[in-house]
């Protein structure tokens, strides 16, 4: 889900455009950068399912960074830092995106998402398993990848209408038009990268 959650950053920023780009691009991965340092330390682990080498074929053991209320709690976390440095508004959107880190992951991760930290409890683990079904699960992923670019590239192009300033219209709109193909390709190489 990797391309996924950096599709919901680039549809986030079409409506935020107050929000800086790497801001959002972080805050969708902020899980996912937590755990390596875990991973590297044999905090949290991955087990591979099957061959072990397809499209989601890893339990992942990340019982501190993917609990749920270990996600909760950096997301508040991240969002009070947010606001501190951006205000009030920004730091719930940041929030709000490092949250839905962990939504997308229930989706498609298999039963290996702790409730609480570090599993405390041994209650039922959560995942809804998308990540069995390949073809669902890319499908999933290619919609957000789709939207994000999409409205990443029509809000580019509304913003370069209206804006004023140094810069003629035509050269907003080149930048605009730059911007979203960049953003498009980035998005559609995130996405091949599950296969890579």
């Amino acid at each position: 889900m990797f391309a996924g959650h950096f599709g919901i950053a680039a549809i986030v920023k079409a409506k935020y455009q107050e929000v800086p780009t790497w801001a959002l691009l972080i805050s969708t991965q902020l899980l996912d950068i937590l755990f390596v340092p875990l991973y590297i330390s044999g905090i949290e682990t991955m087990e591979p399912v099957g061959s072990g080498t397809g499209y989601g074929e890893t339990i992942i053991h990340a019982n501190y960074t993917h609990s749920l209320v270990g996600a909760l709690l950096i997301a508040i976390i991240a969002g009070l830092l947010a606001g501190w440095s951006w205000g009030k508004r920004i730091g719930y959107i940041i929030g709000g995106i490092v949250f839905s880190h962990w939504i997308l992951d229930l989706l498609v991760h298999r039963s290996d998402l702790p409730i609480l930290p570090g599993n405390l409890g041994n209650f039922a683990l959560l995942g809804f398993g998308l990540w069995k079904s390949p073809v669902i699960s890319a499908g999933l992923e290619s919609i957000l990848v789709v939207l994000g670019t999409f409205l990443y590239a029509r809000s580019a192009l509304i913003r370069a209408k209206t804006t004023t300033g140094n810069h003629s219209r035509e050269t907003n709109k080149s930048r605009a038009m730059v911007a979203s193909v960049v953003m498009g390709v980035f998005l559609i190489l995130s996405l091949l990268s599950n296969w890579i």
